[in-house]
Protein backbone atom coordinates (compact mmCIF):
# COMPACT_ATOMS: atom_id res chain seq x y z
CA UNK A 1 0.00 0.00 0.00
CA UNK A 2 1.14 3.30 -0.94
CA UNK A 3 0.70 6.86 0.68
CA UNK A 4 -2.33 8.34 -2.01
CA UNK A 5 -3.13 11.70 0.09
CA UNK A 6 -1.83 14.28 2.66
CA UNK A 7 -4.05 16.06 5.32
CA UNK A 8 -1.99 19.69 5.87
CA UNK A 9 -3.06 21.50 9.19
CA UNK A 10 -3.09 25.43 8.47
CA UNK A 11 -2.34 27.88 11.14
CA UNK A 12 1.41 27.22 12.17
CA UNK A 13 1.62 24.77 9.20
CA UNK A 14 1.01 27.26 6.00
CA UNK A 15 0.08 30.44 7.74
CA UNK A 16 0.58 32.72 10.23
CA UNK A 17 0.06 36.12 11.30
CA UNK A 18 3.28 38.11 12.71
CA UNK A 19 1.29 41.58 12.55
CA UNK A 20 -1.78 39.79 14.85
CA UNK A 21 -0.57 41.84 18.04
CA UNK A 22 -0.15 44.95 15.82
CA UNK A 23 -3.83 44.31 14.11
CA UNK A 24 -5.45 44.03 17.61
CA UNK A 25 -3.59 46.98 19.35
CA UNK A 26 -4.60 49.09 16.26
CA UNK A 27 -8.22 47.93 16.23
CA UNK A 28 -9.22 48.48 19.67
CA UNK A 29 -7.19 51.63 19.95
CA UNK A 30 -9.56 53.05 17.08
CA UNK A 31 -12.10 51.70 18.82
CA UNK A 32 -11.22 53.60 22.46
CA UNK A 33 -9.09 51.24 24.25
CA UNK A 34 -5.65 52.03 23.86
CA UNK A 35 -2.71 49.81 23.50
CA UNK A 36 0.36 48.90 22.00
CA UNK A 37 1.44 45.76 20.03
CA UNK A 38 4.11 44.83 22.55
CA UNK A 39 1.43 44.89 25.69
CA UNK A 40 -1.03 43.42 23.76
CA UNK A 41 0.56 40.62 22.31
CA UNK A 42 1.16 38.23 25.16
CA UNK A 43 -1.90 39.03 27.05
CA UNK A 44 -4.02 37.70 23.52
CA UNK A 45 -1.17 34.68 24.13
CA UNK A 46 -2.46 33.79 27.61
CA UNK A 47 -6.27 34.54 26.69
CA UNK A 48 -6.19 31.89 24.05
CA UNK A 49 -4.16 29.30 26.68
CA UNK A 50 -7.22 30.15 29.49
CA UNK A 51 -9.90 29.88 26.57
CA UNK A 52 -7.56 26.74 25.00
CA UNK A 53 -8.04 25.01 28.91
CA UNK A 54 -11.64 25.63 29.27
CA UNK A 55 -12.41 23.39 26.32
CA UNK A 56 -12.33 19.66 26.62
CA UNK A 57 -9.99 17.71 24.55
CA UNK A 58 -11.56 17.33 20.72
CA UNK A 59 -14.98 19.75 21.86
CA UNK A 60 -15.88 22.39 19.59
CA UNK A 61 -15.24 25.96 20.96
CA UNK A 62 -17.05 27.92 18.13
CA UNK A 63 -20.30 26.22 18.29
CA UNK A 64 -20.56 25.77 22.05
CA UNK A 65 -21.22 29.78 22.23
CA UNK A 66 -24.86 31.02 21.77
CA UNK A 67 -23.73 33.26 19.04
CA UNK A 68 -21.41 30.55 17.54
CA UNK A 69 -18.19 31.49 16.32
CA UNK A 70 -18.48 35.40 16.13
CA UNK A 71 -19.68 35.32 19.75
CA UNK A 72 -16.66 33.64 20.74
CA UNK A 73 -14.00 35.80 18.91
CA UNK A 74 -15.96 38.90 21.04
CA UNK A 75 -15.53 36.83 24.53
CA UNK A 76 -12.18 36.77 23.38
CA UNK A 77 -11.45 40.02 22.73
CA UNK A 78 -13.73 41.05 25.94
CA UNK A 79 -11.63 39.10 28.21
CA UNK A 80 -8.12 40.30 26.47
CA UNK A 81 -9.66 43.54 27.64
CA UNK A 82 -10.17 42.79 31.40
CA UNK A 83 -6.37 40.92 31.30
CA UNK A 84 -5.57 44.75 30.52
CA UNK A 85 -8.10 46.22 33.18
CA UNK A 86 -9.81 47.81 30.32
CA UNK A 87 -13.48 47.95 29.84
CA UNK A 88 -14.43 46.29 26.74
CA UNK A 89 -14.71 48.42 23.56
CA UNK A 90 -17.97 46.96 22.43
CA UNK A 91 -19.37 44.82 19.90
CA UNK A 92 -18.11 47.12 16.79
CA UNK A 93 -14.58 46.64 17.43
CA UNK A 94 -14.91 42.56 17.94
CA UNK A 95 -16.94 42.39 14.60
CA UNK A 96 -14.26 44.39 13.31
CA UNK A 97 -10.99 41.82 14.29
CA UNK A 98 -13.72 38.87 13.33
CA UNK A 99 -13.75 40.72 9.47
CA UNK A 100 -9.85 41.86 9.51
CA UNK A 101 -8.72 38.04 9.85
CA UNK A 102 -11.12 36.77 7.10
CA UNK A 103 -8.62 38.68 4.91
CA UNK A 104 -5.60 37.72 2.98
CA UNK A 105 -3.57 40.59 4.60
CA UNK A 106 -3.91 39.79 8.37
CA UNK A 107 -1.73 36.35 7.21
CA UNK A 108 1.49 35.25 6.18
CA UNK A 109 2.05 32.41 4.23
CA UNK A 110 5.25 30.37 4.73
CA UNK A 111 7.62 31.04 2.06
CA UNK A 112 8.12 26.92 1.22
CA UNK A 113 4.42 26.47 1.68
CA UNK A 114 3.69 27.23 -2.12
CA UNK A 115 6.76 25.50 -3.92
CA UNK A 116 5.64 22.59 -1.62
CA UNK A 117 2.34 21.95 -2.54
CA UNK A 118 2.97 22.84 -6.42
CA UNK A 119 5.58 19.62 -5.96
CA UNK A 120 3.01 17.45 -3.81
CA UNK A 121 0.13 17.75 -6.06
CA UNK A 122 1.71 16.19 -9.04
CA UNK A 123 2.11 12.94 -6.81
CA UNK A 124 -0.62 12.91 -4.15
CA UNK A 125 -4.23 13.95 -3.52
CA UNK A 126 -4.09 16.84 -0.85
CA UNK A 127 -6.86 18.21 1.83
CA UNK A 128 -7.18 21.27 4.69
CA UNK A 129 -7.62 19.24 8.28
CA UNK A 130 -7.76 21.82 10.55
CA UNK A 131 -9.57 23.33 13.76
CA UNK A 132 -10.49 26.69 12.35
CA UNK A 133 -13.66 28.74 12.46
CA UNK A 134 -16.31 29.24 9.48
CA UNK A 135 -14.39 32.10 8.09
CA UNK A 136 -11.28 28.99 6.60
CA UNK A 137 -12.54 28.55 3.37
CA UNK A 138 -12.88 31.98 2.15
CA UNK A 139 -9.70 32.77 3.47
CA UNK A 140 -7.45 30.04 1.83
CA UNK A 141 -9.52 31.34 -1.54
CA UNK A 142 -8.07 34.73 -1.17
CA UNK A 143 -4.69 33.63 -0.11
CA UNK A 144 -5.15 31.84 -2.97
CA UNK A 145 -4.28 28.25 -1.28
CA UNK A 146 -7.57 26.62 -1.82
CA UNK A 147 -7.50 25.73 -5.26
CA UNK A 148 -4.59 23.20 -4.02
CA UNK A 149 -6.79 20.94 -1.87
CA UNK A 150 -9.54 18.63 -3.05
CA UNK A 151 -11.19 19.22 0.75
CA UNK A 152 -11.82 22.07 3.28
CA UNK A 153 -12.37 19.80 6.23
CA UNK A 154 -12.15 22.07 9.57
CA UNK A 155 -13.79 21.64 13.05
CA UNK A 156 -16.14 24.35 13.22
CA UNK A 157 -17.85 22.59 10.17
CA UNK A 158 -17.40 18.98 11.38
CA UNK A 159 -18.32 19.89 15.38
CA UNK A 160 -15.12 18.65 16.46
CA UNK A 161 -11.63 19.66 17.18
CA UNK A 162 -8.20 17.87 16.57
CA UNK A 163 -6.94 15.30 17.65
CA UNK A 164 -10.87 13.76 17.91
CA UNK A 165 -11.30 10.89 16.04
CA UNK A 166 -14.41 12.38 14.00
CA UNK A 167 -12.81 15.25 11.93
CA UNK A 168 -10.04 12.57 11.25
CA UNK A 169 -12.35 10.15 10.26
CA UNK A 170 -14.42 12.87 7.67
CA UNK A 171 -11.35 13.76 6.07
CA UNK A 172 -11.01 9.39 5.46
CA UNK A 173 -14.15 9.43 4.39
CA UNK A 174 -14.03 12.25 1.77
CA UNK A 175 -10.93 10.73 0.40
CA UNK A 176 -12.68 7.40 0.42
CA UNK A 177 -9.17 5.73 1.27
CA UNK A 178 -7.75 3.99 3.88
CA UNK A 179 -5.98 5.66 7.04
CA UNK A 180 -2.80 3.95 5.93
CA UNK A 181 -2.88 5.54 2.81
CA UNK A 182 -2.84 8.81 4.36
CA UNK A 183 -0.55 11.09 5.98
CA UNK A 184 -1.01 14.16 8.49
CA UNK A 185 1.03 16.94 8.43
CA UNK A 186 0.74 19.74 11.20
CA UNK A 187 2.75 21.37 14.06
CA UNK A 188 1.40 20.72 16.88
CA UNK A 189 2.06 17.08 18.53
CA UNK A 190 -1.11 16.16 20.08
CA UNK A 191 -3.76 17.88 17.73
CA UNK A 192 -1.94 16.66 14.54
CA UNK A 193 0.24 13.60 15.42
CA UNK A 194 -1.63 11.82 18.32
CA UNK A 195 -5.12 12.66 16.84
CA UNK A 196 -3.81 11.05 13.18
CA UNK A 197 -2.49 7.92 14.84
CA UNK A 198 -4.77 7.41 16.87
CA UNK A 199 -7.15 6.91 13.67
CA UNK A 200 -4.31 4.80 11.65
CA UNK A 201 -2.74 7.30 9.67
CA UNK A 202 0.98 8.40 9.15
CA UNK A 203 1.43 11.78 10.90
CA UNK A 204 4.64 13.99 10.72
CA UNK A 205 4.97 17.08 12.79
CA UNK A 206 6.21 20.24 11.28
CA UNK A 207 8.66 22.40 13.66
CA UNK A 208 10.60 24.86 11.49
CA UNK A 209 13.21 25.22 14.64
CA UNK A 210 14.20 21.53 13.27
CA UNK A 211 12.70 20.02 16.40
CA UNK A 212 9.93 17.67 14.19
CA UNK A 213 10.15 15.36 11.40
CA UNK A 214 10.12 18.16 9.28
CA UNK A 215 11.62 21.32 9.40
CA UNK A 216 9.95 22.70 6.32
CA UNK A 217 7.64 21.43 4.20
CA UNK A 218 9.78 21.15 0.98
CA UNK A 219 11.14 18.27 2.50
CA UNK A 220 7.85 16.73 2.96
CA UNK A 221 7.95 14.38 -0.68
CA UNK A 222 10.66 13.07 0.30
CA UNK A 223 9.14 12.48 4.13
CA UNK A 224 6.57 10.46 2.49
CA UNK A 225 8.46 7.89 0.26
CA UNK A 226 10.84 7.44 3.40
CA UNK A 227 7.31 6.10 5.08
CA UNK A 228 7.29 2.01 5.56
CA UNK A 229 3.91 1.86 3.96
CA UNK A 230 4.11 -1.77 4.04
CA UNK A 231 1.77 -2.79 6.64
CA UNK A 232 -1.38 -1.16 8.01
CA UNK A 233 -0.70 1.22 11.39
CA UNK A 234 -1.69 -0.57 14.37
CA UNK A 235 -4.32 1.42 15.99
CA UNK A 236 -4.23 1.39 19.95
Amino acid sequence: MTVAAVTLDVTGTMIHSPRLAEIYASVLTRHGLEVDAPTIGPVIEQVWQEFDCQVALGQERFGEHPQGAVGWWRRFMERVAEHLDRPSPGRFAAAELYDRFAHADAWEIYPDVLPALSKLCESWRLVVLSNWDPRLPTLLERLALAPFFEEIVYSAAIGAEKPHAAIFDIALDRLELGANRVVHVGDRSKDDVEGATAVGMHALLLDRDGQGDLATLTDLPDAIRDLDTSEPLDVA
